[in-house]
Order: structure tokens, then C-alpha cells, then sequence
């Protein structure tokens, strides 16, 4: 059983369709351990508890020092145990004693098909504000491991998303959310639970074959 630990810093749509995956067996052998937050405003907290899943905060204001606030993360990641660790949507710079303590146990969702639209400064309604100035037809999203840069991990799943002439950037964030986000990242996260993800360098391959229009 894949122990999973959720990090959100929002209103928590990709942990909801984690636990909508779980709950209908779409992610198999999986058991979702904890979610924390960095906000204690934050929705996912409340979608949590009302699945009866541990919910925790661990909010920077309540530690200013970084150094102090990044051993506090450390801990209580450690504390839930979690084989598997997953950014969806966490607005906190992973630290790298983090990244090592979970060497490709550490997934992100992406709102963009790396390597576009990725790297510093991109999160967020950034990335389809950067999509639809850039004029591009085609967008997505991508699942990849956390490696200590910015989104230059080993790249897991990626799906396409059109991108409408009448786009606004809260109307592509949400096909992109419904039509990729929400559909590619309970895949890898079932993927990893079934041990079907291999890693080699930058490589990832993937034990099963894969339409990744059909999911």
C-alpha cells in the first residue's frame, strides 16, 4: 500500500480528484496518509478532514526564520510516514535536505507542457497568462519528479490541451485543471503505487502502455 502525503497550498481541486481517484479505485493500492498545508485558509485543509484524511498547517508566519520553517516541514513530512510525497499546488519552494530525504518520492503537477511556460516565476494563472501572450494553439499539463531546481525534474506524464481563440487565462487554467491535471496526475500517482514508473537520469519509463488521449 502506497502511503501518499499531499502538499496544497488552495483550494485543493487536484487533491479532490486524488481522493475521488482513491475512493472509486482509479488509483489502486493507495492510501492517502496526509495533507499539509502552508495556509491555514486553505479549502484543501477542509476537503480533508471531510474525507477524514490527518490535515495539518505548517504556516511560515508562524516561523519566520526559513531555516527553522524548513526542519518543520522536513518533520512533519517525515512524521506521516509517506512513501510517495505530491505537490498539488503548493506555493512553497521545496528545500533541497527535502528533496534528499525523498530522492524520487517527491511528484509535481505542472499547469504547462514543460519545458514551456515552467521555471521560476511561473505558477499559477502566470503560466496561461505566459501561454496566450506567447499566442501558443496548444497547452497542458505535466507530472514530473522534484529534483532541487525548478521544474526540471524527470518528466512522468504530459497531456495536450487546445488553447481557444477566446481564452482568457481563468478559462484555459480550468480546461487545462479538467482536461489534464485532473486525469494525468491520479495516473502517475497509480503508476508509482503499482511500481510501473522506472527512472534513469532524465528518463522516465513506464511499464504499461499508455493512450494518453484516452485518459
Amino acid at each position: 500500500m502506497l502511503r501518499v502525503a499531499v502538499c496544497v497550498s488552495g483550494g485543493g481541486t487536484n487533491l479532490q480528484a486524488i481522493i475521488d481517484a482513491v475512493t472509486s479505485g482509479k488509483i489502486s493500492n493507495t492510501e492517502i496518509v496526509q495533507v499539509l498545508s502552508n495556509n491555514p485558509g486553505a479549502y484543501a485543509l477542509k476537503r480533508a478532514r471531510q474525507a477524514k484524511i490527518p490535515a495539518v498547517c505548517v504556516s511560515r508566519a508562524d516561523h519566520p526564520d526559513k531555516e527553522e520553517y524548513n526542519q518543520i516541514l522536513l518533520e512533519t513530512l517525515q512524521s506521516a510516514k509517506p512513501d510517495l510525497i505530491v505537490l498539488a499546488g503548493f506555493l512553497v519552494v521545496i528545500p533541497a535536505a527535502i528533496v534528499r530525504a525523498f530522492p524520487n518520492r517527491i511528484i509535481n503537477i505542472h499547469p504547462s507542457l514543460i519545458p514551456s511556460f515552467c521555471g521560476s516565476g511561473y505558477y499559477g494563472l502566470k503560466v496561461h497568462e505566459g501561454a496566450l501572450n506567447r499566442g501558443v494553439q496548444v497547452t497542458g499539463a505535466t507530472v514530473h519528479f522534484v529534483d532541487e531546481g525548478t521544474d526540471s525534474g524527470p518528466i512522468i506524464l504530459q497531456k495536450p490541451v487546445a488553447v481557444h481563440a477566446d481564452d482568457d487565462a481563468k478559462s484555459l487554467q480550468l480546461r487545462v485543471m479538467e482536461e489534464a491535471e485532473w486525469k494525468i496526475l491520479p495516473k502517475a500517482i497509480d503508476l508509482i503505487a503499482n511500481d510501473k514508473v522506472r527512472v534513469k537520469g532524465r528518463r522516465v519509463t513506464i511499464d504499461e502502455k499508455l493512450d494518453i488521449f484516452a485518459l
